[in-house]
């Protein structure tokens, strides 16, 4: 695997991908890849996706952000159709002309925001009461989010601003658990993303998923569900070939992705050990490094 950004034509070149269009599957995570830090977008970017979206490409935003931070993602990058996967792989939302053309689900008014025709596919739910117990006897300064299909994400304190989009409501650690979630959030300010993991790690938490982000941020969700889990799926339902797919991503929740496309590429922002995990690395999220990918697709 090479690690340098200059290798992505020669990556593409090799991967032998179809032209943009109805062939090819490009599934790409949210923040740190196509959204900065600070929640804004790159004017390159939000072109790029048009491109793609106008030549017919399956575009796939793939983000652990719940159904309303993806919803106000779409909006912003101005995708109004196709596919979306959430919460890691637990949730499957199709957007626009897609929702309309399957057997699809409406989305409970707790989690949906004022984006028009998007639609539940398919989620994987667990009861993370067991997780919240551990979790906050090891981290009792952390905070803790869950996030279900059916009410609004529940917090045990405020996150730091900026963090969470959509509507939350704090309440007692004893009232966090739901028995249908689709992710548990643990954010911690006061460490690092290592010593998270470090922490997490000694925990022994058997019989879920766990990822940690760029900042002291850990996301559980439902045993064997991932970001690869869920873009399967989605490739399943196109009855597409595997050889047609790319993912970009950043961070340790798009490790499974990148290791599941036929091509994954790492932002040049994204941790040693997840650039491990890619075929080739792009530029950072503030070099348009998305772009980068998107645009030698088409």
């Amino acid at each position: 695997m090479t690690q340098a950004h200059d290798s992505l034509p020669a990556a593409i070149e090799a991967a032998r991908l179809p032209s943009a269009g109805r062939e090819l599957f490009v599934a790409v995570d949210i923040d740190g890849t196509l959204v900065h830090h600070n929640l804004s977008v790159s004017g390159r970017v939000v072109s790029a996706i048009r491109a793609h979206l106008e030549a017919g490409t399956n575009l796939i935003l793939c983000t652990g952000r719940g159904v309303s931070g993806a919803q106000i993602a779409m909006q912003h990058l101005g995708i109004d159709t196709g596919y979306t996967v959430c919460s890691n792989g637990a949730v499957i939302l199709a957007v626009g002309d897609t929702a309309s053309a399957l057997p699809t689900t409406e989305l409970p008014a707790a989690v949906r925001e004022e984006t028009p025709d998007v639609r539940l596919i398919s989620a994987h739910t667990f009861n993370p009461e067991k997780e919240i117990e551990i979790l906050a006897k090891a981290l009792p300064h952390a905070l803790l989010a869950v996030e279900s299909l059916t009410d609004t994400r529940r917090l045990t304190a405020p996150f730091p601003e900026g963090e969470l989009t959509g509507k939350s409501v704090v309440v007692p650690l004893s009232e966090l658990s739901h028995p249908c979630a689709s992710r548990l959030t643990v954010r911690a300010p006061e460490m690092t993303a290592d010593e998270l993991l470090d922490t997490v790690n000694k925990l022994g938490l058997n019989g879920v998923e766990y990822a940690i982000g760029w900042s002291a941020w850990m996301d559980v969700s439902p045993n064997e569900v991932t970001k690869a889990t869920g873009l399967q799926d989605v490739l399943n339902l196109l009855h597409l070939p595997h050889r047609n797919t790319v993912a970009v991503g950043d961070s340790g929740n798009d490790c499974q992705m990148l290791q599941w496309a036929h091509l994954g590429v790492a932002m040049g922002n994204a941790p040693d050990y997840v650039a491990q995990c890619a075929d080739t690395v792009t530029e950072s999220v503030y070099e348009d490094g998305a772009a980068l990918v998107l645009e030698a697709l088409l």
